[in-house]
C-alpha cells in the first residue's frame, strides 16, 4: 500500500463566520492547506490555524486562490498569467509571515478551487503558479491534480526546479480523463462513507476506480484530500485514516 498523506482545506472561516470544524479534523491530517485571505480567512484566523496545525504536528501549506470572497474562490476569473503569479506570491508571503510568528515552517502550496482547476487545464497559468512558488523559494512543494499522464506537468516542474505532490480525492467523482466531475453535476460528490473509504483504498493500493463514464481509471498520487465541513465528513476522514493505518490521530 502506498503512503498517502492526508490533506484538508482549513482556516476557511472569515470574521464571525465559521466554515468547517478545524479542531476536529486537524488531528487526522498530515497536511493542512491554510486559506490565505483571498477566498476565505483573515489574519486572525490564519495565525490561529497555523498555531493549531503546529500543536498537532501537522505540516503547513499555503492555499492561495483567486480574489473571490463572495464566490469562495470557486469562480474562474480573467486573470493574466502575470496577475496569477503575483497573487499567488502575495498569499504565500502572507501565510509564511504567520508561520514565522508561530515558530512553524511553510512546506508546500496547494492552489484552491477555480484557480486549481484552471491551472490544470491551462499550462500558462500553471507555469505562472510555478514561477510564484519558485520565486518564493524555501524548497516549497507544489500540489497538483493527479492525472493519467503526468509527464507534461513533471517536465514543467523540472524547468522551474520544483518538487510536486500529486493529489486525489476520496469523495469526488472523476471523468475517465482524470478530471474531477464539476460540483454542478449530479453525482460529483460522494456522500456514502463506505464508497469514500473504498475509493481511498483504491488509490492507496494502486487499483482502478470507476469513472463517471463507467471506465476504469488509475491515478497515482502522493496525497489524498479529505474534508471537515461537517460531522459526516469528519467521520469519513477518520475512517479513511483508520483504513489506511498510517498515522495515529
Amino acid at each position: 500500500m502506498a503512503k498517502l498523506l492526508l490533506n484538508a482545506d482549513v482556516g476557511e472561516s472569515h470574521g464571525a463566520w465559521t466554515m468547517g470544524n478545524d479542531p476536529a479534523v486537524m488531528p487526522v491530517l498530515d497536511l493542512a492547506n491554510i486559506a490565505c485571505g483571498f477566498h476565505a480567512s483573515d489574519p486572525d484566523i490564519m495565525r490561529a490555524t497555523v498555531r493549531l496545525a503546529a500543536e498537532h504536528q501537522v505540516t503547513v501549506g499555503a492555499h492561495p486562490a483567486y480574489p473571490d470572497l463572495v464566490g469562495f474562490g470557486r469562480r474562474s476569473m480573467a486573470c493574466s498569467p502575470q496577475q496569477v503569479e503575483n497573487l499567488v506570491l502575495y498569499q504565500i508571503g502572507a501565510l509564511a509571515a504567520m508561520c514565522r510568528s508561530e515558530g512553524a515552517a511553510l512546506h508546500y502550496v496547494k492552489p484552491h478551487g477555480a484557480l486549481y482547476n484552471d491551472m490544470a487545464r491551462d499550462h500558462e497559468l500553471l507555469a505562472a503558479v510555478m514561477r510564484a512558488v519558485s520565486t518564493f523559494g524555501d524548497n516549497l512543494v507544489l500540489m497538483v491534480p493527479a492525472t493519467p499522464d503526468s509527464g507534461p506537468v513533471r517536465e514543467l516542474a523540472r524547468e522551474h526546479g520544483l518538487q510536486l505532490w500529486f493529489e486525489v480525492f476520496a469523495d469526488r467523482a472523476y471523468h475517465q480523463d482524470g478530471r474531477l466531475v464539476s460540483r454542478t453535476q449530479e453525482g460529483a460528490v460522494h456522500h456514502d462513507q463506505q464508497i469514500i473509504v473504498d475509493q481511498a483504498l483504491c488509490f492507496a493500493e494502486g487499483r482502478a476506480i470507476r469513472s463517471i463514464e463507467g471506465a476504469d481509471l488509475i491515478l497515482h498520487a502522493d496525497t489524498l484530500c479529505v474534508h471537515g465541513d461537517n460531522e459526516a465528513s469528519i467521520r469519513a476522514a477518520r475512517a479513511i485514516r483508520e483504513a489506511l493505518g498510517q498515522r495515529a490521530g
